[in-house]
């Protein structure tokens, strides 16, 4: 028996509907974190607003959710559907996971729920780890609020769903991982299970892929995929084989896949060795697994030479990269928290035979404090084509730009809680060179952002990031944190100069924590810790 929800819809609805046949528009909507699988954050299909009109903004709703904070995580990024085949006819639906195991559909015209479905599932077993003395030893009991959870294991649903293709009567799959591993997919016009759950086998702390019918996610122990395409090979779940870890599997909007298939992640900090081809261990890397003898395995990876200078320093790289095309060539552009930023080749992302050698790397952007939690490039690396062939690359970061790297537009008021840098690939002498172009206004922590129209769409999040305080030390308990946290400003910046054009203010009184601002069809949605979802338009 598939899995049963609580809908805020009628029954008859989903009768009404699914006779209709009507068609379905494939332009303006948002089906996954970054908008495609290489991860850009660019959302081409945006005509509505623009640099002429963006300034205008306004509150159009907001609509607050039950959902309660696990850590520091409530709401995870928007995903937005035009042409929902519905009784009252078309509409446009917003979809928000919730990390209480809810997905939430709200009404994009009115923010009024459209459906709520709740995930149950046997709670996983508490972690096992091996003690010093290679005795297993059980990890503390969670907090029974969890308000107090430990922000790096929230539990709980915080990946980002991804929606596919619709069916012959206009109805999509919403594809999303539950707290216990569990694989749903769930109809965008019911939210009801449409095919039974596979058990996946691991969580997902990020976004999701869809890619030539599996979805695709980084887990404990590398990559798993599952073939949702209905079939005889449905449910069918490949993990990886001869990846050792060395780090968590890292990126917020979740693995990058290039054009031959190779599906790219992050570690974080960990031991880097290589020695044993059956059992790479690859901390502080950047790694491509493919398809081979009915696993996932190493294809290839990038690992900077000072990975133990970064390791000891808590200086992993953290981001998702993201891939595009340059001159008729694939690259990828990859940062983390020590500040700098690369650019890969996919084909040979290490350069040389030792991994070490990427095509590019550029001096500090930031993190001049070497600090490694309210410092560096944190989330996810984005990238545009403007209407004249170039190539741009933007980099989110926290804390102030580093004071050595200069950006011939610096706007103010001055980095020092975080922003946005900018910077073009350009050819000299036959070969990609980065230039830098601007750095935004200061903001606090800025956040992975959105391009659409010549328009940059960014946030700080008013997390405060603070780890180790000098009277308790390191500290995990994330209502310290949250009980010093500011609150969220959305910005639209000049994408050519990153001149302020528009921002949220004072309007959203909450911070929000590993989550996404979306844009689509002339608006703009953010999320808040204490559960708020805004929605801005024109």
């Amino acid at each position: 028996m598939f899995n049963t929800t609580k809908l805020k819809t009628l029954s008859a609805i989903a009768t009404v509907v699914l006779g209709c046949g009507m068609a379905v528009a494939q332009n303006g909507n948002w089906l996954m974190s970054g908008g495609d699988v290489e991860r850009s954050g660019w959302n081409k299909d945006e005509h509505i607003l623009s640099k002429t009109n963006v300034g205008k903004l306004k509150l159009l709703w907001k609509t607050k959710t039950d959902v309660y904070p696990q850590g520091l995580h409530t709401l995870m990024d928007p995903l937005v559907v035009q042409n929902v085949p519905t009784a009252e006819g078309p509409k446009e639906i917003v979809y928000i996971l919730g990390v209480g195991d809810t997905l939430y559909a709200f009404d994009a015209k009115s923010g009024k729920p459209f459906f709520e479905h709740h995930f149950k599932y046997t709670p996983p077993k508490p972690e096992v780890r091996m003690g010093p003395d290679g005795q297993p030893r059980q990890m503390p009991a969670q907090p029974t609020d969890t308000r107090h959870y430990n922000f790096l294991n929230p539990g709980g649903s915080t990946d980002v769903p991804v929606i596919g293709e619709p069916d012959a009567k206009g109805v999509r799959p919403i594809y999303v991982i539950d707290g216990g591993g569990n694989l749903h997919t769930l109809s965008n016009v019911t939210g009801e299970d449409i095919q039974e759950p596979i058990k996946g086998g691991s969580t997902s702390k990020f976004a999701l892929q869809l890619y030539k019918g599996s979805i695709i996610w980084a887990g404990r122990g590398g990559i798993f995929s599952a073939v949702v395409t209905p079939g005889a090979d449905y449910g069918k779940v490949t993990t990886s084989k001869g990846f050792g870890g060395g780090g968590g599997l890292w990126g917020r909007r979740g693995p990058v896949i290039t054009s031959d298939g190779t599906v790219w992640t992050t570690t974080g900090d960990g031991i880097y060795n290589p020695s044993n081809p059956n059992n790479l261990v690859l901390g502080n890397s950047v790694v491509g697994f493919h398809l081979k003898d009915g696993n996932w395995q190493v294809k290839d990876w990038f690992t900077p030479t000072n990975w133990d200078w970064l390791r000891r320093r808590d200086l992993d790289p953290n981001n998702t990269p993201t891939a595009f095309t340059f001159k008729g060539k694939e690259y990828m552009a990859a940062s983390g928290k020590e500040c700098r930023l690369y650019l890969l080749d996919p084909q040979n992302p290490g350069g040389t035979t030792d991994h070490h050698e990427p095509f590019i790397k550029t001096p500090y952007i930031c993190n001049e404090a070497v600090d490694f939690a309210s410092a560096g490039s944190w989330g996810a690396v984005s990238s545009w084509e403007d209407k004249a062939g170039t190539r741009w690359v933007l980099v989110p970061f926290w804390g102030p730009k580093h004071s050595q790297f200069k950006f011939p537009i610096e706007n103010t008021p001055v980095t020092k809680e975080g922003g946005v840098g900018a910077f073009k690939l350009v050819e000299e002498g036959g070969k990609p060179v980065y230039k830098p172009v601007w750095v935004s206004r200061d903001m606090f922590r800025g956040e992975p952002p959105i391009i659409a129209n010549g328009v940059v769409y960014t946030w700080g999040s008013g997390d405060d990031t603070q780890q180790v305080w000098p009277d308790i030390g390191l500290n995990f308990d994330s209502s310290n944190r949250a009980a010093l946290s500011n609150h969220v400003t959305v910005y639209a910046l000049d994408a050519e100069t990153g001149k302020e054009l528009w921002s949220s203010k004072d309007t959203i009184t909450s911070f929000n924590h590993f989550t996404g601002v979306t844009v689509a069809n002339g608006k703009v949605y953010m999320s808040s810790y204490d559960g708020n979802v805004y929605c801005f338009g024109l």
